[in-house]
């Protein structure tokens, strides 16, 4: 049997398991050894303690430059959009019950994505790029929106919440290819960048503004959190022990929206992030959404930041986007997980 600590404050109690926490704590030293490693590489190699050195006292400051303005906000901001893909991920596994849901097979990271598209085509030499974030969040959550309001007949059931996912994503991805074709040529460029997934030439004010957000977000989602559970069960027993199955099943994927417009708002439509994070995580911590969920995050921070790293030190001096990396890794596990799946 697990050892478990317990912590008691007034009307609140929680049972922690210490085998899941250990698990946790390890996986957080291996993003820091991770983040240490992603600082040391790149076009100048340093050794990770003249990086721990120059982020501490500072020095040499075209090193102190390269440390902390070029490579450490990329790597937030990766550490950033990977975490967030994975809770969204998470949550849509566990609210539609099938192993292979993710924001990018559902068709939330298409509408974020049709959206940036749109704008960088027809208003970003109007309005300039700073609008393009909210745009693609904007995207997400009508294509959420609208996937919800379509499969909704007497209640939205979690098989059709999947099949009216993958036909409006489908129908997104064909607006944007239309759009792209219909748009300069030096806007076509820069959405092919931004639509494979890159975190490329991230300053300060990309993570900050991501986490901003993610902050907003985070409060609602530790307030439905511990109802992510019911959602796993038959909706006629969870609506017989007097849960409103249909208004929750609404509100957790509205936040997975959230989560995952935010994360393609800053950096692009990245795949299968959302879909192999909270694999790994459930296959790492036990049953039970919080744990699961900080796992997740971690593992798909891990992620989006060795796939940035490879990109930008493995095939210099070309810097490659993060994306197609994270697909290749994801391409071959997704056909896993189906050749897999129960008939």
């Amino acid at each position: 049997m697990h050892k478990s600590l317990t912590l008691r404050s007034g009307g609140f109690s929680r049972r922690i398991d210490l085998a899941i926490l250990w698990r946790l704590l390890l996986a957080l030293v291996l993003t820091l050894l991770v983040m240490l490693g992603a600082l040391s590489l790149g076009k100048v190699n340093l050794s990770p303690l003249k990086v721990l050195e120059l982020l501490w006292h500072g020095g040499d400051e075209q090193l102190v430059f390269i440390v902390e303005q070029l490579r450490l906000p990329r790597l937030v901001l990766a550490a950033l959009v990977g975490a967030a893909l994975s809770i969204s991920g998470l949550i849509l596994q566990s609210i539609i019950r099938n192993p292979l849901a993710s924001p990018d097979l559902l068709g939330i990271t298409s509408g974020a994505s049709a959206a940036a598209v749109i704008y960088l085509s027809f208003f970003s030499m109007l309005f300039g790029s700073q609008f393009l974030p909210l745009a693609a969040m904007l995207g997400a959550g009508l294509a959420a929106l609208a996937i919800y309001l379509l499969a909704w007949q007497r209640g939205a059931s979690p098989l059709r919440l999947v099949l009216i996912g993958v036909g409006v994503s489908a129908l997104l991805m064909a607006v944007t290819t239309f759009t792209l074709v219909f748009s300069p040529l030096t806007t076509t460029l820069s959405a092919y960048v931004w639509l494979t997934g890159s975190v490329y030439g991230a300053n300060w004010s990309e993570p900050r503004a991501l986490a901003g957000c993610l902050l907003i977000i985070i409060p609602l989602l530790v307030l439905l959190a511990r109802q992510v559970r019911v959602q796993q069960l038959d909706d006629a027993l969870a609506q017989g022990i007097g849960v409103q199955v249909q208004w929750l099943r609404a509100a957790l994927l509205l936040v997975s929206a959230a989560l995952a417009g935010a994360a393609v708002a800053w950096g692009g439509a990245i795949a299968f992030v959302g879909l192999i994070a909270p694999h790994i995580a459930k296959r790492l911590v036990a049953p039970g959404f919080a744990g699961q969920a900080v796992m997740a995050a971690l593992v798909g921070a891990n992620v989006v930041m060795l796939a940035d790293l490879i990109g930008r030190t493995l095939f210099l001096p070309l810097d490659l986007p993060a994306g197609i990396f994270v697909a290749v890794l994801g391409t071959p596990y997704f056909l896993y997980l189906l050749i897999n799946q129960p008939h």
